[in-house]
């Protein structure tokens, strides 16, 4: 009967999380027909074990970073993931090939793993500590990323004041106030005096959960007991040397059994991660001598600056144990506003840990370097009120070199988020810094998609997306293999294709595949702003210009701005966004248009992870005739009479010139080119549809959302055999020769 109560407690605490479905509205909806995008943007929420609840342990985790909460008589800290990287030791070298090389995403510590595969360079990243007050004594719950061997990891956690700083026991090298030290490694824990190192008995005891990869640990009130009082907590994590029953220290160089990245520190302290660390400053690339002296990247740089000199005084919760006693809920700690970090569980995990040597940048394969299932991404929260419909949502994609906290503390992301009426800004990490957004990379983008969904209400029809460099190609990428997911688009200084230094003369060294040209013609519903820099370096504007010149020619919409002088960086440091946020605006999509042109490149697929394309508004189900193309590509023309509206008439190609508002770097300047829409002229309503196609073998058409019957007109141009289906009709028909 017990082990029925608890695996009750487990599947409601589950439920709590995950949030089985969507918010009601949040995602995007369709009277019939196939949903926008990706089967993966509706998937439930799958089982993550590190976020469940077993025996006394109720509340839900805050899957907020940095953040702390008292949850029905539990006292809760949520800490950043993959951010154990110790004490910043070492000066940063460009050239390094581990982590340390991508610039945008390095951390601010710099210790290293032993080289052991049951460390997965991960063994002490804390995810979670929880407190919770008994009868009898005083629980504490330590959850960590990865625990492939339980014995590897050591915990050691301050309790209570002293009028100075204590040294924390086992040869940890660090010290904080404390009256004593609880310190747990693998099976075993141990409750000592502060000040002489006595040890306190009985001893606590020790209950390891490896499937959830939590510690369970129970401090006997004969030993401490808090009652109601005001404690002092402060921890660290570190890794146990289990010949000599001590922490393990760092030394220069990793190897097998022990950590490396001290350099020429003196008495280099055992921790990788420390917690409480509610004020981690955040990244300022257009600060780019400071952020590269101290990286925020992984906001891990107070810890890594503290851990220099093994002083963790600074990072400390004040747990109130008669809020405890009385099952007070207090959720002051964790932030509603602005930019913050969550935690998502991931369906896709590759074992545990990372493997920070793990390279993508390939249209065929990309695990990354974050292997586990707990992933983290950045969301901007608007300080404005929640419109009555939900807020917007936008996609703001991450560079190459970089990770998700790229935009937290931008104006390219507070701008966009604060534009009227309100927007979420979303950047996913997508499992490392090089993805490229393919395989589980882009999978990634469409997960934490789903799981803004499930905490907020949003308004699926003001959706759009925009992207940095790497993050701009994923927007070309998505949009046009997902159009009626956006209503609009904006790339900054995007390569049109996967990969750098391409001018259009030359095949994509990636492959032609990658190339978002043969694409272009899904973009007839979703206007685009494209940001280039004149001078760009890693993104000549030779290579993007072509993409430009074939929306033009095709009459859709599109603003193209280049900025002189400029290079790759000079809009990131500049960080004024305003006249894109403004243009983004409050564009809603029509998800059914009377005119959709969808241009299908299955070679972008990801069947297995849920991430195939071939379909757009009222038209799905695309087949190709010929899949040996470089790329093949298929394309469906198809208007509908049903709406009573022609195509909107185009303006004619203008010249656009223009200054942004001054910036980090003053005032910038760009010239370009635009076509828009005029209002669409009415015509007679027919029950009629007229559909042109290259390379496709079969399609299915909605006559419901395309707003004719099953006894439509199909007026039908193809360049092979088509077979055409309406869906729901019983009708199949043939077409071609």
């Amino acid at each position: 009967m017990r082990g029925r109560i608890a695996g009750i407690w487990v599947s409601i605490v589950v439920a709590a999380v995950a949030t089985a479905a969507a918010r009601a509205g949040s995602l995007p909806s369709v009277s019939s027909g196939q949903r926008p995008g990706p089967d993966l943007l509706y998937a439930p929420p799958p089982r993550a074990p590190q976020l469940e609840n077993t025996g006394i342990w109720k509340a839900p985790p805050i899957l907020i970073s940095g953040s702390s909460a008292y949850r029905a008589g539990e006292y809760l800290y949520q800490d950043y993931l993959y951010d154990d990287h110790g004490a910043g030791a070492v000066a940063w070298q460009p050239n390094d090939q581990s982590y340390n090389s991508e610039v945008f995403a390095r951390p601010g510590g710099t210790y290293t793993y032993p080289t052991a595969p049951e460390y997965a360079s991960n063994a002490a990243d804390l995810v979670e500590l929880r407190v919770k007050p008994l009868r009898d004594a005083t629980a504490f719950r330590i959850t960590l990323n990865t625990m492939l061997a339980p014995d590897l990891a050591a915990m050691s956690i301050a309790i209570g004041e002293s009028p100075v700083p204590r040294a924390f026991p086992h040869g940890a090298n660090a010290s904080a106030p404390a009256q004593l030290f609880l310190t747990i490694h693998g099976s075993s824990a141990d409750l000592v005096d502060a000040a002489t190192g006595a040890s306190l008995t009985p001893a606590p005891t020790v209950a390891l959960d490896l499937q959830r990869r939590q510690i369970d640990v129970r401090v006997p009130h004969t030993a401490w007991s808090p009652g109601t009082s005001v404690v002092r907590l402060a921890a660290g994590v570190g890794l146990w040397d289990r010949e000599n029953g001590r922490y393990l220290i760092p030394q220069g160089q990793a190897d097998a059994t022990h950590p490396g990245g001290a350099g020429a520190l003196p008495q280099p302290t055992a921790f990788f991660n420390v917690a409480f660390r509610h004020s981690e400053p955040m990244p300022n690339p257009s600060n780019l001598s400071d952020e590269l002296a101290n990286a925020s990247w992984w906001r891990d740089a107070a810890q890594a600056q503290a851990l220099r000199v093994g002083d963790l005084s600074a990072f400390h919760d004040e747990v109130d144990f008669g809020k405890l006693a009385q099952g007070v809920t207090d959720e002051s700690g964790v932030p509603r506003t602005g930019p913050m970090d969550r935690i998502l569980a991931s369906r896709f995990s590759d074992g545990q840990g990372a493997d920070w040597s793990a390279k993508c940048g390939s249209a065929t394969l990309c695990r990354g370097e974050l292997r586990g299932q707990l992933q983290p991404y950045a969301i901007y929260v608007p300080t404005t009120a929640q419109p009555t419909r939900g807020y917007g949502l936008t996609l703001l994609l991450h560079s190459l070199s970089s990770n998700y906290n790229q935009f937290l503390s931008d104006r390219n992301q507070s701008q966009f988020g604060e534009r009227p009426p309100g927007s979420l800004v979303i950047t996913p990490e997508g499992r490392g810094p090089d993805g490229w957004y393919y395989d589980w990379a882009g999978a990634d983008t469409f997960e934490v998609w789903n799981d803004v969904a499930r905490h907020f209400r949003l308004d699926s029809s003001r959706t759009v997306i925009a992207g940095y460099s790497m993050g701009g190609y994923a927007t070309w990428k998505f949009a046009t293999q997902f159009p009626d997911l956006f209503a609009a688009a904006q790339p900054t200084v995007g390569p049109t294709v996967l990969g750098t230094l391409y001018t259009g003369a030359e095949p994509p060294a990636a492959g032609e595949s990658t190339n978002t040209l043969h694409s272009v013609a899904s973009l007839r519903n979703v206007p685009f702003r494209v940001w280039v820099a004149s001078g760009d370096e890693l993104v000549p504007i030779a290579g993007t210009l072509p993409i430009v010149q074939a929306m033009d020619a095709l009459g859709y919409r599109y603003e193209y701005d280049a900025f002189a002088p400029a290079e790759h960086l000079t809009l990131a440091i500049n960080d004024q966004f305003g006249p894109a946020a403004d243009w983004l605006g409050d564009r809603r999509i029509d998800l059914n248009p009377p005119h959709v042109t969808y241009s299908y490149n299955p070679t972008m697929d990801f069947p297995s992870d849920g991430t195939a394309a071939g379909h757009a508004y009222w038209i799905s189900g695309m087949q190709l005739r010929d899949t040996t193309g470089d790329p093949p590509i298929g394309t469906i023309d198809a208007r509908s009479d049903g709406f009573g509206a022609g195509d909107p008439p185009t303006t004619a190609t203008a010249a656009v010139a223009g200054t942004l508002p001054p910036g980090n770097l003053g005032v910038l300047g760009f010239a370009g080119q635009a076509r828009a829409w005029e209002a669409a002229p009415s015509r007679p309503k027919a029950d009629r549809l007229d559909i042109a196609a290259a390379n496709v073998k079969s399609v299915t058409i909605d006559p419901r959302r395309a707003r004719v019957t099953c006894g439509a007109q199909l007026a039908v141009s193809t360049d092979g055999p088509l077979t055409v289906t309406l869906a729901g009709c019983g009708r199949i028909q043939t077409f071609g020769p």
